[in-house]
């Protein structure tokens, strides 16, 4: 849940900074705008923490380094892509999928006891799937339909 603060900071930020430069706070651009940093900065995280992160996904699938590469692509470009008016809303479409499709990764990591920044099982365990990792997935995903959707 540490995460959450980089959209949380970064959309009152942005919107103080609209506020003192058009006289009205944007919510669309400063909601967007906290969630482009937040998944940028997971998206980034994939290349310096593959090793942990590809503990995560689960036996059955093949090519875990490839997948946790392509994933961490994706994040980026869907950064990228909720700063883009024209292609917003499809990216914010896209980026709930995504949420929803990775957390069997999140499940299975929880399971295994993964600490993605050790790449070891020194990890929390189920309590944080349960306390932490669905309510903030929960947020991810609601604040991605309110700013990228809804308002857009």
């Amino acid at each position: 849940m540490k995460l959450l603060i980089i959209p949380f900071a970064t959309f009152i930020l942005a919107l103080l900074a609209t506020f003192l430069l058009h006289g009205t706070p944007d919510y669309a651009l400063s909601g967007n705008l906290g969630m482009s940093l937040f998944i940028l900065f997971t998206g980034f995280s994939h290349f310096k923490f593959q090793k942990g992160m590809s503990m995560m996904i689960p036996d059955y699938i093949p090519g875990k380094l490839f997948w946790v590469y392509f994933t961490g692509l994706l994040e980026i470009a869907a950064g990228i892509g909720l700063m883009i008016p024209k292609i917003r809303e499809l990216t914010a479409i896209l980026l709930i999928i995504f949420f929803i499709l990775v957390f069997v990764a999140n499940v299975n990591s929880s399971k295994k006891r993964i600490n993605i920044f050790k790449a070891n099982r020194s990890g929390p365990g189920m309590n944080y799937l349960y306390n932490q990792r669905i309510p903030m997935q929960l947020i991810l995903i609601l604040w991605t339909w309110y700013f990228g959707i809804y308002l857009d």
